[in-house]
């Protein structure tokens, strides 16, 4: 996991673009280069003005290849800014296990690293594998809210840092 650049906005079009990946998002498949690199700007944006944001994420053995973008960046829930912990992984590596150990490795960045009271994530109500990725990496679903243009909904989960560190 590093910070994402420049270098991996072919990468960033390819999994963000590819319509499978957006099969529980309510935004459409990234259409062009164009809107790939302003995604990029966005994220290089949040790692300027906090000091963390979504990681590129490679294997060990292959670091030039990008099989993914995750990680904690700050979002917007309904009028609250919080931190969001997110991912997406091109379909390739689906199954693998690799959001649980991202999502476990962001946690533990977020609540010793970043010294986060609590963090917060996503999940489109029919997407039962990221649900049960979140659950895995112990986050607790708080809420649901409704599509605003219909359709499924999603669940708000939650894990706060004492429960994290069990404290």
């Amino acid at each position: 996991m590093r910070r994402p650049g420049g270098q991996d906005i072919a990468a960033l079009f390819s999994i963000y673009g590819d319509p499978a990946t957006n099969i529980f998002n309510p935004a459409p498949p990234c259409k062009t280069v164009s809107e790939a690199e302003g995604t990029m700007e966005r994220w290089l944006l949040q790692w300027e003005q906090h000091g963390f944001g979504l990681w590129a994420i490679s294997f060990r053995e292959a670091p030039e290849t990008v099989i993914g973008f995750g990680g904690l960046s700050y979002r917007q829930f309904g009028e609250l800014e919080k931190i969001n912990l997110g991912y997406r992984f091109s379909t390739q590596v689906w199954g693998q296990g690799l959001a649980t150990e991202l999502s476990r490795k962001a946690l533990d960045f977020g609540f010793r690293t970043l010294d986060a009271e609590e963090i917060w994530a996503l999940v489109r109500e029919t997407h039962l594998a990221s649900q049960r990725v979140l659950e895995k990496a112990g986050m607790k679903q708080i809420a649901k809210v409704a599509e605003p243009l219909g359709g499924a909904g999603s669940f708000i989960y939650q894990l706060h840092r004492s429960a994290y560190l069990g404290d």
